[in-house]
């Protein structure tokens, strides 16, 4: 009784003017199935007409032939952040463990999101995700996350990103940016493991996009080697750092004659300069200026970088010689 009245409410409480369909599935992989079936419990369940939000036992899902899925389709309000989690029974405490990269993550909320942005007449479908894991079966989570503090304004057709991660590639309307405050916007996507090229776009056109700057880029483009599920560390628009960084690393070549080589890196690299009569110092740093290795040189003598721990990825190289000039340029760890 109670599923047939949900149908109703589904089909009737939220026109399709206002609304937008959504699929939701959870794979259930090897976990026993509890008898009271698979639910999803959400903030938006009183927009669809049942009677409370999170309310673990009222939005059944059904599975999908005799597979391990389990999927719903509901109508929910366009143009709105939804948090949800999906419950292997009907009490809260039989809900899933949202891993850190899939969770809302800020004030400790480790609730499922997403951002419905589109009134199109198509379904959008959330993807089949592992209970309690992070992406789709063959895919991995990434998370993007750029912040746009140090723009004059953000467009009105909100924030994207587009890419070669993307299944229609570099479509620049697909994969619209929420913020959940402080000016940095986040999108979760799921691709297989490979070499991506992205970048940000402040609206939704290719003119909207980006300029990368070379210390971070290829192409123009910026980069990940997708290995494993991953949140991105956050970037400033259009800089290669978090925002606070951006005005004071810039990708400068006020020194002359610096070489490094090899780069791409894959056990060291040498860092040599043509000024033998100055002192340097190299500082080694992620995308987001975290600081991971700092070198010093006497009268020019050659810096030798040690690849160490450092993982697979882009990196930054700064230095600062004696007369306080100072070079950023990319170093490439293979």
């Amino acid at each position: 009784m109670k599923k047939i009245i949900f149908l109703a409410l589904v089909l009737f409480s939220v026109t399709a003017l206002q609304a937008k369909k959504v699929k939701f599935a959870v794979d259930m992989g090897t976990y026993t199935i509890n008898p009271n079936g698979i639910h999803l419990m959400s903030d938006f369940q009183v927009a669809i007409g049942l009677p409370a939000d999170w309310d673990p036992s009222t939005l059944a899902l059904t599975q999908e032939g005799t597979s391990t899925i389990y999927s719903v389709i509901v109508n929910i309000p366009a143009f709105t952040k939804y948090e949800f989690k999906f419950v292997n029974g009907t009490f809260g405490y039989e809900a899933e463990f949202v891993p850190d990269q899939s969770r809302v993550g800020y004030s400790f909320n480790d609730n499922r999101w997403l951002y419905v942005d589109s009134l199109k007449n198509d379904t959008t479908f959330v993807g089949a995700i592992p209970f309690s894991g992070n992406a789709p079966a063959g895919k991995k989570l990434i998370r993007f996350l750029v912040d746009m503090s140090n723009e004059a304004s953000v467009s009105s057709n909100g924030v994207h990103v587009a890419g070669n991660f993307q299944t229609q590639t570099w479509n620049t309307k697909n994969n619209i940016l929420y913020s959940f405050g402080g000016g940095v916007y986040e999108v979760i996507a799921y691709a297989p493991t490979g070499n991506y090229e992205f970048k940000y776009y402040n609206g939704n056109t290719a003119g909207d996009a980006e300029t990368v700057p070379s210390a971070c880029a290829t192409n123009n483009n910026r980069t990940h080697n997708l290995i494993a599920d991953t949140i991105l560390p956050t970037v400033c628009y259009k800089a290669c750092v978090t925002c606070n960084l951006a005005g004071i690393y810039e990708y400068s070549s006020e020194i002359r004659g610096i070489k490094m080589y090899p780069n791409p890196l894959v056990s060291s690299a040498t860092l040599e300069f043509k000024d033998k009569g100055t002192n340097y110092e190299a500082t080694i740093m992620d995308l987001s200026g975290r600081v991971l290795q700092t070198y010093n040189s006497s009268n020019g003598e050659n810096i030798e970088i040690k690849r160490d721990d450092l993982k697979s990825g882009i990196y930054l190289v700064r230095v600062i010689n004696s007369q306080n000039a100072k070079s950023t340029s990319k170093l490439i760890i293979q």
